[in-house]
């Protein structure tokens, strides 16, 4: 048997006499591993998004909006009827045994003053539990406390964005803010959160004492309704049971009868956005099959090129024979270098894809997520194939008779 360098040895030196030839051969092979490498890059990084995104709401969270109404004949959507009250927030903390935490929020936008600095943002008038219920970090300074909501003080927390528009490089705990022409003192900043699902800025807020908010900020028109609750369960096997006890006391307490709708409704954010995150990744996987039939194309056209490569080699795989090759060093020979095509089109085309992944990331503002994983995967594909579709071409040539290959012409 003819030793394996040497049998290497010749398969590169057959690959290189014919370049242009080999170019074209692993060409399939580069746009295949290319479009794996890219699909499961922006899939990735899609996915990782969604899953900051969850983290930045906090987990096991339920959101309780107010009812729908109908004006006009034209039924509004949730939110629409002011059917929600702080003693709706007090009686889900004391009753609802899944359920750890709740803050109630009644929210509107408002101008915002620092010196000639002004803003226009989210202010959110809740209590001292919002922080644990959406697992804020505050970077500098507290959160609204509970004497905060008691005393109606005018105290805010605000959010990273409102921090960089209003301070910009200064030390923003201790300044005062005017809020609709009232002075507030800034006791806190909150950590950076990016953005939400739906792309709203979750940093452009700030956070004001609820009972603060509806005597000074929104008026009293409503006392004690809030725009909605937030409600956080004791983990994430609890969500249900915790909805249903929500449900359960709010019909209570409405004095809804058996035939009637809810005026409210509960809404599992985690859970929405665990489906969204699992929509995604499916769709991930679909793509990236999607592109792995490229590669299976690739691997058609470099069977089709080596055997070609054999019928037009039939007399050298004759002198070989004859002078001692063993069928197995012919086949060996090929499928060498049918692996050395897809090996080098793997190479070339997780560089593509890469590259590819980057330009996506940068035209689209997409993230992208390239992981040692997906280019192991899309390099190890990309060798089976090659030893799949390059064996029937190297079976052929090492069953060649050794006079016939001789006097072929």
């Amino acid at each position: 048997m003819i030793a394996i360098s040497s049998i290497i040895n010749i398969a590169v030196r057959s690959l290189i006499a014919n370049a242009m030839r080999s170019f074209l051969a692993i060409l399939g092979i580069i746009i295949g591993v290319g479009a794996v490498v890219t699909m499961i890059a922006i899939g990735q990084g899609a996915s990782e998004k969604i899953s900051a995104q969850i983290s930045s709401i906090g987990s096991n969270l339920i959101l309780i909006l107010p009812g729908a109404t109908t004006q006009g004949g034209i039924r509004m959507g949730a939110g629409t009827q002011q059917t929600l009250t702080m003693a709706d927030a007090e009686a889900i903390a004391k009753e609802c045994s899944h359920v750890s935490r709740v803050a109630p929020v009644i929210s509107g936008t408002a101008q915002v003053v620092f010196g000639n600095q002004n803003w226009s943002t989210a202010v959110l008038g809740t209590t001292s539990e919002m922080a644990a219920v959406r697992e804020w970090e505050i970077v500098s300074g507290r959160f609204i406390t509970e004497q905060d909501v008691r005393s109606g003080t005018k105290v805010a927390v605000i959010g990273q964005t409102v921090s960089e528009k209003l301070f910009g490089d200064l030390e923003p705990i201790g300044k005062l803010i005017r809020i609709k022409k009232i002075p507030f003192e800034v006791v806190g900043v909150l950590d950076k959160k990016g953005q939400s699902l739906t792309g709203q800025d979750q940093d452009d807020i700030i956070y004001v004492p609820i009972t603060t908010a509806q005597r000074t900020l929104f008026g009293n028109i409503l006392p004690g309704r809030v725009r909605l609750i937030y409600a956080k369960a004791q983990s994430l096997e609890s969500i249900p049971l915790a909805t249903e006890e929500i449900k359960a006391l709010l019909r209570q307490r409405h004095r809804i009868g058996q035939a009637q709708e809810d005026d409210f409704t509960v809404m599992d954010l985690t859970q929405m956005l665990k489906t969204a995150e699992e929509s995604t990744r499916t769709m991930s996987i679909l793509l990236g099959a999607i592109a792995s039939v490229s590669l299976v194309v690739g691997g058609i056209g470099i069977m089709n090129i080596m055997l070609v490569s054999v019928t037009e080699r039939t007399r050298e795989i004759g002198i070989r024979m004859a002078v001692g090759a063993k069928p197995k060093d012919i086949r060996m020979q090929f499928l060498i270098e049918s692996v050395f095509l897809t090996m080098i089109g793997g190479v070339f085309g997780l560089l593509s894809g890469i590259a590819g992944s980057l330009i996506v990331s940068d035209l689209m503002k997409w993230p992208v997520s390239i992981s040692p994983f997906s280019a192991l995967i899309a390099f190890s594909f990309s060798a089976f194939v090659g030893i799949f579709f390059g064996f029937y071409p190297a079976y052929k040539a090492s069953m060649l008779n050794p006079i016939d290959a001789l006097r072929y012409e």
